[in-house]
Protein backbone atom coordinates (compact mmCIF):
# COMPACT_ATOMS: atom_id res chain seq x y z
CA UNK A 1 0.00 0.00 0.00
CA UNK A 2 0.89 3.45 -1.03
CA UNK A 3 1.25 6.43 2.08
CA UNK A 4 4.18 8.41 0.67
CA UNK A 5 3.23 12.09 0.50
CA UNK A 6 6.42 13.32 -1.05
CA UNK A 7 5.58 11.78 -4.09
CA UNK A 8 2.99 12.19 -6.40
CA UNK A 9 -0.18 9.76 -6.87
CA UNK A 10 -2.62 10.25 -10.09
CA UNK A 11 -5.63 9.92 -7.97
CA UNK A 12 -4.33 12.75 -5.56
CA UNK A 13 -3.25 14.72 -8.68
CA UNK A 14 -6.60 13.71 -10.09
CA UNK A 15 -8.31 15.23 -7.59
CA UNK A 16 -6.52 18.29 -7.87
CA UNK A 17 -7.29 19.00 -11.33
CA UNK A 18 -11.24 18.63 -10.65
CA UNK A 19 -10.97 20.77 -7.86
CA UNK A 20 -10.96 18.70 -4.94
CA UNK A 21 -8.70 18.68 -1.83
CA UNK A 22 -7.40 15.70 -0.56
CA UNK A 23 -3.77 16.38 -2.07
CA UNK A 24 -0.20 17.39 -1.56
CA UNK A 25 2.32 19.77 -2.69
CA UNK A 26 3.70 16.81 -4.83
CA UNK A 27 0.62 16.00 -6.13
CA UNK A 28 0.13 19.79 -7.12
CA UNK A 29 3.78 19.97 -8.50
CA UNK A 30 3.08 17.25 -10.88
CA UNK A 31 -0.14 18.89 -12.32
CA UNK A 32 1.49 21.83 -12.50
CA UNK A 33 3.99 20.22 -15.00
CA UNK A 34 1.01 18.23 -17.13
CA UNK A 35 -0.32 21.68 -17.40
CA UNK A 36 2.82 22.78 -18.91
CA UNK A 37 2.92 20.25 -21.56
CA UNK A 38 -0.84 20.76 -22.39
CA UNK A 39 -2.65 23.64 -20.84
CA UNK A 40 -6.18 22.21 -22.13
CA UNK A 41 -4.88 19.16 -19.89
CA UNK A 42 -7.33 20.26 -16.89
CA UNK A 43 -10.75 19.61 -19.13
CA UNK A 44 -10.05 16.32 -19.76
CA UNK A 45 -9.56 15.31 -16.38
CA UNK A 46 -12.97 17.08 -16.28
CA UNK A 47 -14.48 15.16 -19.17
CA UNK A 48 -13.49 12.00 -17.42
CA UNK A 49 -15.65 12.41 -14.65
CA UNK A 50 -18.27 12.88 -16.98
CA UNK A 51 -17.61 10.02 -18.84
CA UNK A 52 -17.98 8.27 -15.86
CA UNK A 53 -20.90 9.49 -15.28
CA UNK A 54 -22.51 8.98 -18.38
CA UNK A 55 -21.38 4.97 -18.49
CA UNK A 56 -22.67 4.35 -14.81
CA UNK A 57 -26.11 5.40 -15.72
CA UNK A 58 -25.96 3.83 -19.28
CA UNK A 59 -25.18 0.28 -16.89
CA UNK A 60 -27.68 1.18 -14.64
CA UNK A 61 -30.53 1.57 -17.55
CA UNK A 62 -29.10 -1.70 -18.93
CA UNK A 63 -30.03 -3.31 -15.52
CA UNK A 64 -26.29 -3.54 -14.01
CA UNK A 65 -27.07 -3.69 -10.60
CA UNK A 66 -23.62 -3.90 -9.23
CA UNK A 67 -20.13 -2.15 -10.23
CA UNK A 68 -16.48 -2.98 -9.53
CA UNK A 69 -14.63 -0.57 -9.54
CA UNK A 70 -10.69 -0.75 -10.16
CA UNK A 71 -8.11 2.04 -9.11
CA UNK A 72 -11.26 4.25 -8.09
CA UNK A 73 -9.32 7.29 -6.71
CA UNK A 74 -10.36 9.67 -4.16
CA UNK A 75 -14.55 10.54 -3.44
CA UNK A 76 -15.72 13.20 -5.04
CA UNK A 77 -18.69 14.83 -6.96
CA UNK A 78 -20.78 12.12 -8.57
CA UNK A 79 -19.10 9.01 -6.95
CA UNK A 80 -20.40 6.22 -8.69
CA UNK A 81 -22.94 4.40 -5.82
CA UNK A 82 -24.48 8.47 -6.06
CA UNK A 83 -25.04 7.90 -9.04
CA UNK A 84 -26.43 4.33 -9.22
CA UNK A 85 -28.57 4.69 -6.33
CA UNK A 86 -30.23 7.57 -7.38
CA UNK A 87 -31.89 5.49 -9.89
CA UNK A 88 -31.13 1.98 -8.15
CA UNK A 89 -30.67 1.81 -4.51
CA UNK A 90 -29.90 -1.51 -4.77
CA UNK A 91 -27.21 -1.24 -6.50
CA UNK A 92 -23.70 -2.93 -4.89
CA UNK A 93 -20.77 -0.75 -5.41
CA UNK A 94 -17.45 -2.27 -4.47
CA UNK A 95 -14.45 0.31 -4.76
CA UNK A 96 -10.64 -0.92 -5.01
CA UNK A 97 -7.91 1.07 -4.86
CA UNK A 98 -4.14 0.71 -3.14
CA UNK A 99 -3.57 4.08 -2.01
CA UNK A 100 -4.08 4.34 1.97
CA UNK A 101 -5.01 8.02 1.87
CA UNK A 102 -7.61 7.31 -0.84
CA UNK A 103 -8.95 4.19 1.30
CA UNK A 104 -9.17 6.29 4.14
CA UNK A 105 -11.41 8.95 2.59
CA UNK A 106 -13.42 6.69 1.12
CA UNK A 107 -14.15 4.14 3.87
CA UNK A 108 -15.24 7.36 5.98
CA UNK A 109 -17.58 8.29 3.16
CA UNK A 110 -18.68 4.82 2.27
CA UNK A 111 -19.36 3.62 5.49
CA UNK A 112 -23.06 5.71 5.40
CA UNK A 113 -23.95 2.75 2.90
CA UNK A 114 -24.76 -0.67 3.25
CA UNK A 115 -24.43 -1.41 -0.25
CA UNK A 116 -20.79 -0.06 -0.68
CA UNK A 117 -17.56 -1.33 -0.03
CA UNK A 118 -14.14 0.20 -0.28
CA UNK A 119 -10.98 -2.48 -0.27
CA UNK A 120 -7.41 -1.98 -0.98
CA UNK A 121 -6.03 -4.04 -3.65
CA UNK A 122 -3.26 -3.64 -6.41
CA UNK A 123 -4.72 -3.70 -10.42
CA UNK A 124 -1.61 -5.54 -11.80
CA UNK A 125 -2.02 -8.13 -9.14
CA UNK A 126 -5.90 -8.65 -10.61
CA UNK A 127 -6.43 -12.44 -8.84
CA UNK A 128 -5.22 -11.69 -5.41
CA UNK A 129 -8.02 -8.64 -5.94
CA UNK A 130 -10.84 -10.87 -7.27
CA UNK A 131 -9.82 -13.60 -4.44
CA UNK A 132 -10.52 -10.79 -2.01
CA UNK A 133 -13.26 -12.03 0.64
CA UNK A 134 -15.51 -8.66 -0.03
CA UNK A 135 -15.09 -8.78 -3.83
CA UNK A 136 -15.90 -12.80 -3.78
CA UNK A 137 -18.62 -12.82 -1.75
CA UNK A 138 -20.21 -8.99 -1.81
CA UNK A 139 -20.71 -9.25 -5.92
CA UNK A 140 -23.06 -11.78 -6.96
CA UNK A 141 -21.08 -13.37 -10.02
CA UNK A 142 -23.97 -15.03 -11.29
CA UNK A 143 -25.05 -11.71 -12.48
CA UNK A 144 -23.79 -8.96 -14.72
CA UNK A 145 -21.23 -7.13 -13.06
CA UNK A 146 -20.35 -3.16 -14.32
CA UNK A 147 -15.91 -3.21 -14.13
CA UNK A 148 -14.93 -0.20 -14.48
CA UNK A 149 -10.81 0.65 -15.28
CA UNK A 150 -11.78 4.70 -15.91
CA UNK A 151 -8.61 6.51 -15.89
CA UNK A 152 -6.78 3.50 -15.05
CA UNK A 153 -4.88 1.15 -17.21
CA UNK A 154 -2.97 4.02 -18.48
CA UNK A 155 -1.05 3.89 -15.22
CA UNK A 156 0.32 0.03 -16.19
CA UNK A 157 3.23 -0.28 -17.68
CA UNK A 158 3.78 -2.61 -20.68
CA UNK A 159 5.87 -4.48 -18.91
CA UNK A 160 2.79 -4.96 -16.21
CA UNK A 161 0.81 -5.96 -19.22
CA UNK A 162 -2.51 -4.23 -19.06
CA UNK A 163 -3.98 -6.57 -21.47
CA UNK A 164 -3.13 -9.54 -19.25
CA UNK A 165 -4.99 -7.38 -16.22
CA UNK A 166 -8.24 -6.73 -18.15
CA UNK A 167 -8.47 -10.68 -19.46
CA UNK A 168 -7.77 -12.29 -15.79
CA UNK A 169 -11.08 -9.99 -14.69
CA UNK A 170 -12.43 -10.63 -18.29
CA UNK A 171 -12.31 -14.48 -17.48
CA UNK A 172 -14.01 -14.41 -14.13
CA UNK A 173 -16.60 -11.79 -15.12
CA UNK A 174 -20.60 -13.79 -15.87
CA UNK A 175 -21.53 -13.34 -19.30
CA UNK A 176 -23.89 -9.99 -19.53
CA UNK A 177 -21.27 -8.19 -18.17
CA UNK A 178 -19.98 -4.61 -18.82
CA UNK A 179 -16.34 -3.11 -18.82
CA UNK A 180 -15.63 0.51 -19.19
CA UNK A 181 -12.21 2.13 -19.62
CA UNK A 182 -11.09 5.56 -20.05
CA UNK A 183 -7.09 5.56 -21.54
CA UNK A 184 -4.59 8.56 -22.56
CA UNK A 185 -4.30 8.43 -26.27
CA UNK A 186 -0.71 8.79 -27.73
CA UNK A 187 -1.97 10.22 -30.52
CA UNK A 188 -0.41 14.02 -31.67
CA UNK A 189 1.81 13.27 -28.88
CA UNK A 190 4.13 10.46 -30.39
CA UNK A 191 7.05 12.87 -29.66
CA UNK A 192 6.74 13.42 -26.29
CA UNK A 193 5.60 10.47 -24.91
CA UNK A 194 8.50 10.14 -22.33
CA UNK A 195 7.47 13.79 -21.31
CA UNK A 196 4.24 12.80 -20.22
CA UNK A 197 5.21 9.78 -18.60
CA UNK A 198 7.49 11.64 -16.17
CA UNK A 199 5.12 14.44 -15.54
CA UNK A 200 2.22 12.34 -15.35
CA UNK A 201 3.06 8.84 -14.55
CA UNK A 202 0.69 7.49 -17.56
CA UNK A 203 1.98 5.37 -20.56
CA UNK A 204 -0.20 6.88 -23.11
CA UNK A 205 -1.42 4.74 -25.78
CA UNK A 206 -2.25 4.09 -29.80
CA UNK A 207 -6.21 3.96 -30.73
CA UNK A 208 -5.50 0.49 -31.89
CA UNK A 209 -3.60 -0.44 -28.27
CA UNK A 210 -6.62 0.75 -26.39
CA UNK A 211 -9.29 -0.90 -28.14
CA UNK A 212 -7.19 -3.90 -27.91
CA UNK A 213 -7.88 -3.90 -24.63
CA UNK A 214 -11.74 -4.59 -25.10
CA UNK A 215 -10.68 -8.40 -26.64
CA UNK A 216 -13.71 -10.97 -25.90
CA UNK A 217 -15.99 -7.74 -25.55
CA UNK A 218 -18.23 -6.27 -27.70
CA UNK A 219 -18.08 -2.67 -28.02
CA UNK A 220 -21.29 -1.03 -27.66
CA UNK A 221 -22.25 2.64 -29.47
CA UNK A 222 -20.55 4.65 -30.36
CA UNK A 223 -17.94 2.46 -30.08
CA UNK A 224 -13.83 3.35 -28.62
CA UNK A 225 -14.16 7.09 -29.27
CA UNK A 226 -12.81 10.39 -27.78
CA UNK A 227 -14.58 10.63 -24.33
CA UNK A 228 -16.15 14.39 -25.42
CA UNK A 229 -17.95 11.99 -28.15
CA UNK A 230 -19.02 9.01 -25.74
CA UNK A 231 -23.07 9.13 -25.68
CA UNK A 232 -22.76 13.06 -24.34
CA UNK A 233 -25.84 14.57 -23.02
CA UNK A 234 -25.60 17.95 -23.08
CA UNK A 235 -26.36 19.16 -26.67
CA UNK A 236 -24.16 22.42 -26.32
CA UNK A 237 -21.07 20.09 -24.62
CA UNK A 238 -17.70 21.34 -26.34
CA UNK A 239 -16.83 18.10 -28.56
CA UNK A 240 -13.36 19.71 -28.86
CA UNK A 241 -10.84 16.04 -28.77
CA UNK A 242 -9.84 15.70 -25.08
CA UNK A 243 -7.07 13.33 -26.16
CA UNK A 244 -8.43 10.83 -24.02
CA UNK A 245 -10.30 7.84 -24.87
CA UNK A 246 -13.08 5.75 -23.65
CA UNK A 247 -15.34 2.91 -24.45
CA UNK A 248 -18.13 0.14 -23.17
CA UNK A 249 -17.48 -3.12 -24.40
CA UNK A 250 -19.86 -5.87 -23.28
CA UNK A 251 -19.52 -9.81 -22.61
CA UNK A 252 -21.52 -11.67 -24.62
CA UNK A 253 -23.63 -14.09 -23.86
Amino acid sequence: MDFDTARPHPARVYDWMIGGKENFPADREAARRILELNPDSRRSFVENRRFLGRVVRHLVDQGVRQFLDIGAGLPASGNVHEIAHAVAPDTRVVYVDHDEIVLAHARALMARSDMVRVVGGDATRPQEILEEPVVRDFIDWSQPVGLLMVALLHFVSDADDPARIVGTFRDALPTGSFLAISHGGVEGWEDRKEQIRKASQAYVRTRAEIAGLFAGFELVEPGMVDLALWRPTDPDADPTPTGLYGGVGRLPI
